[in-house]
């Protein structure tokens, strides 16, 4: 409730003494018609003030997690994205041989700006290599490409899913998988 300066006021709701559910007494009338403490009145005040400032930064802290998990879930959609285009962009250079998944390709620009894939790496070029290097990449199975500097990483990822793919065909219906020590 909000008073006329703006501030917030507490009120406490009492128990009705006046009415017997079924027939039995919840409160005692007393405990509540005796001449107590007005300090109790205060402390009621106090103690719901206590909870709902509780019940306000529980909920504010819950919702700080769920606006963080959000954060992370758009960078992520950013991310998965921008990693399509690149796939697209790159399945669309020129290429003069079938590609195949598990090999690695190297990307080239050509004076004239057309960019091409190539099975021939700088390395193997040396000092007659014709055209600007841009980088290497490795087609993956789901036909997405991984950047050279990301292939070892990648390929750990691919392992890890396999091993427990291969280790959940391998067990009884009932049995649970052992995750232990695949993560490492």
């Amino acid at each position: 409730m909000e008073s006329e300066q703006g501030k917030h006021v507490t009120t406490v709701n009492l128990v009705e003494h006046s009415s017997r559910p079924s027939g039995v007494q919840l409160v005692s009338t007393y405990q509540t018609n005796r001449i107590g403490d007005p300090s109790n009145l205060v402390e009621l005040a106090q103690q719901v003030q206590k909870a709902d400032d509780f019940i306000r930064a529980n909920a504010c802290n819950r919702l700080t997690v769920i606006a963080e998990q959000i954060r992370m879930l758009q960078e992520q959609a950013r991310k998965v994205l921008e990693e399509a285009k690149r796939d697209a962009d790159l399945h669309h250079a020129a290429c003069n041989v079938v590609k195949k998944p598990g090999n690695t390709y190297y990307l080239y620009r050509r004076e004239s700006g057309q960019r091409y894939f190539s099975i021939l790496s700088p390395k193997d070029w040396g000092a007659s290599c014709p055209h600007e290097f841009l980088a290497a990449y490795k087609l993956q199975h789901d036909m997405s490409w991984t950047p050279f500097e990301n292939i070892e990483k990648r390929d750990a990822e691919i392992n890890i899913i396999d091993k427990l793919l291969n280790e959940q065909i391998a067990l009884p219906s009932s049995a649970e998988p052992n995750f232990r020590g695949l993560m490492n």
